[in-house]
């Protein structure tokens, strides 16, 4: 039988997935509702396969970090990610961290559970609506402007490109507004915006897929 660790803040995520894999009789699933408490269950547990959130108790994208750690201590252990972000870019950031597999929470249980079952013979899986602006990112290289943004960075440009404001930004990410300005004020430089209405003009072709600044 295959230990599954999955670690989601959201109880209802935790809860449809044991009902899909736990229930079917082929895993037992070990669940953790934070980055900390996951990396604990891990070296604790030892599981065969980890499926794990990238936005975590407001946090951004720290689960970034924490797929790096767990591929740094178990180099061939099979890790999905299970996100709510459907963008190329973070999904390729996901796998270039070690991912195995990338699938967004909007899908069906039938993807996931194909997902579910490739990753965990260590195939390589991309939710089938982001496989090809995946592929067409990865053949433009990590040359530009993209390639330099921290993971807030991204998550910031992606709620820019939204239409929300500076406030709102920061409740959905749960940090201050000061430090979504100060970000703010970092992607203007990185990017060569001069202010906020080219920096949102930059964010939204960002998201269109293509390169800001064109």
């Amino acid at each position: 039988m295959t230990r599954v660790l999955i670690i989601d803040d959201h109880p209802i995520v935790l809860q449809g997935c044991r009902i899909l894999l736990e229930d079917s009789g082929t895993c037992e699933l070990v669940k953790a509702q934070s980055a900390i408490a996951g990396y604990r269950a891990f070296r604790r547990q030892r599981p065969d396969m980890v499926i794990v959130d990238l936005a975590l108790n407001g946090s951004g994208l720290a689960g970034l970090a924490l797929v790096r750690r767990l591929r740094a201590q178990a180099a061939r252990m099979p890790i999905l990610v299970f996100s709510m972000h459907s963008d190329p870019v973070i999904a390729s950031r996901a796998l270039e961290a070690g991912a195995t597999g990338y699938l967004v929470k909007d899908t069906s249980a039938a993807d996931l559970i194909d997902a579910f079952e490739k990753v965990r013979r260590g195939q390589p899986y991309i939710s089938p609506d982001l496989a090809l602006e995946v592929a067409i990112l990865g053949t433009r290289g990590r040359t530009g402007a993209l390639a330099d943004l921290t993971p807030r960075e991204l998550q910031a440009l992606a709620l820019l490109a939204e239409g929300k404001a500076y406030g709102q930004i920061a409740d959905d990410l749960g940090v201050s507004y000061k430090t979504v300005a100060n970000t703010c004020s970092q992607l203007k430089a990185k990017l060569g915006a001069t202010n906020l209405a080219e920096l949102i003009h930059r964010a939204i072709q960002y998201v269109a897929g293509a390169p800001p600044g064109r």
